[in-house]
């Protein structure tokens, strides 16, 4: 905190930190105070707060296992980032990326179509850090300057069931109505709210969604 007096304070992880610690979080975020480590002094800082976690917090508030005051205090702008799975085409952009970072500067790795329509369809449950890992392992395997389908990890498939549509995601809570259908333009125009709230009520990418009202509109 007094290293990032006067700029940003990032807390990562924020569902891990342990309600003990919450409470002198919030003190923080409420009178911009806090003490050092064995000090009964009280020292002031203004910083900015960036916060990330992977938990869902909501149910951590309902089951008491995070502070509702804390996560208010907290959650003023927050921004969801989607899953990789539910991240469509984006999935080869980032491997092309982090191709760049693992394969080192002496040889410039490329996927194949084989290995390209394999990682669009991995559910990846490890997240980007996996598909960092998957892409690690294929440039150590690979003698050539081509990531093909041997090279990649395609037993994983067996315990992730590679998914059916190379760019939505599986449906959250309830089956998408087809686009041509009554239901889905009636699931559009009854919805309030932005096309990113719609997209997630209907389990969809933004860009599917996008895609989809193109569609219908024509």
């Amino acid at each position: 905190v007094e290293a990032a007096s006067g700029g940003t304070l990032f807390l990562d992880e924020l569902g891990d930190i342990p309600l003990s610690i919450q409470v002198k979080l919030l003190r923080l975020l409420e009178t911009g105070t806090y003490r050092r480590v064995g000090s009964p002094e009280l020292r002031k800082a203004e910083v900015r707060v960036v916060s990330a976690t992977h938990r869902p917090l909501t149910e951590m508030v309902s089951e008491g296992l995070f502070r509702q005051d804390l996560f208010y205090r907290l959650n003023i702008f927050p921004i969801h980032l989607p899953p990789l799975r539910q991240r469509g085409e984006d999935v080869l952009l980032l491997a092309e990326t982090l191709l760049d970072r693992v394969s080192g500067s002496h040889l410039r790795s490329r996927l194949s179509p084989e290995a390209a329509a394999w990682l669009r369809g991995y559910h990846y449950p490890g997240n980007v850090r996996e598909l960092r890992n998957i892409l690690e392992r294929a440039c150590l395997l690979c003698d050539g300057d081509e990531i093909h389908l041997q090279h990649l990890p395609v037993e994983l498939a067996a315990a992730s069931p590679l998914r059916t549509s190379a760019e939505d995601p599986p449906p959250a809570k309830h089956d998408f109505p087809d686009c041509h259908s009554v239901s889905f333009e009636e699931a559009v125009r009854d919805f309030k709210g932005s096309r990113k709230a719609l997209a997630s009520h209907l389990g969809l990418s933004e860009r599917t969604l996008y895609r989809r009202l193109k569609t219908v509109d024509a």
